[in-house]
């Protein structure tokens, strides 16, 4: 078994300093070469940094109040979203939250092996969270797509 397999945790005390550009871009570079059906891709990460407050402070308000405890210190927050249809026909993606969970998996030990944290949650509002919109004005996944989980 690699060590970075079962050396991985998520902790719940996160020291507030701020990730450079090119680490965190890392953890998406690593989060797109996971595998998904027909090579679809149908995650979509929606980040907010800890330095643009507004941005932060929108997907901080998701979280129920146990998670806002510790993720107050987080660098940046994110939220997944798996798009439901392939964008190449519109036809249901019935494997989109399991191609999405790859994704979040690659991010997460992409980020252990730099020695950084990315602890995956489910404690926050989903409902508030399909009104989030990327950055640029582009809405969510386009179709309705499902918000699977908050990474800090």
């Amino acid at each position: 078994m690699l060590p970075l397999f079962v050396n991985r945790w998520s902790p719940r005390s996160l020291t507030g300093e701020s990730i450079p550009d090119e680490e965190l871009l890392a953890l998406f570079e690593a989060a797109r070469w996971a595998p998904s059906s027909y090579n679809n891709k149908p995650w979509r990460f929606i980040l907010a940094r800890r330095e643009n407050h507004q941005d932060f402070e929108r997907l901080y308000g998701l979280l129920v109040a146990t998670n806002q405890v510790w993720a107050k210190n987080a660098a940046a927050l994110v939220i997944i979203i798996s798009r439901k249809r392939f964008e190449r026909n519109d036809k249901p993606s019935i494997t989109h939250a399991f191609d999405t969970g790859a994704a979040w998996q690659n991010l997460a030990l992409e980020a252990a092996r730099r020695g950084l944290v990315a602890h995956g949650m489910q404690g926050f509002d989903y409902e508030r969270a399909h009104g989030v919109e990327y950055s640029r004005g582009i809405r969510g996944a386009g179709d309705g797509g499902h918000r699977q989980a908050r990474p800090a």
